[in-house]
């Protein structure tokens, strides 16, 4: 049974991936998981791989979506980004993004932080 919540989530990544297929950019995989790690979205752009996190929320009473990845989070982004790279022998940049949703009835506000968060190697 599928919860209201991951309906919600469900659209943000929806529009999320819409977002970049109108800006020129390839999806690779969606909800591409390795052990406990899971990746929203990874695109290519060219040369480079994005790992996208995408936070989507119904309101913003909280604060804004974006401020919910976590360092935690962003350590396991990383993590899971070596693992593809590894597992798809692909040599390219790394980017990571956060796309987050807020959702507001039909309408929704969309905002793209392109190299949101750098590893720190």
């Amino acid at each position: 049974m599928e919860t209201e919540t991951h309906k919600i989530g469900q659209r943000g990544e929806d529009l999320a991936a819409d977002f970049y297929l109108n800006n020129g950019y390839a999806i690779l995989e969606r909800n591409w998981k390795c052990y406990h790690l899971e990746v929203d979205l990874i695109a290519r752009n060219e040369d480079t791989l994005v790992i996208c996190e995408v936070k989507t929320r119904s309101n913003i009473t909280f604060g804004e979506p974006e401020t919910f990845v976590t360092p935690q989070k962003q350590k396991n982004l990383i993590r899971a980004a070596n693992m593809y790279l590894t597992r798809t022998c692909l040599n390219l940049d790394v980017r990571f993004d956060i796309i987050s949703v807020t959702l507001c009835g039909n309408d929704y506000r969309l905002h793209h932080i392109p190299g949101a968060f750098q590893p720190k190697w």
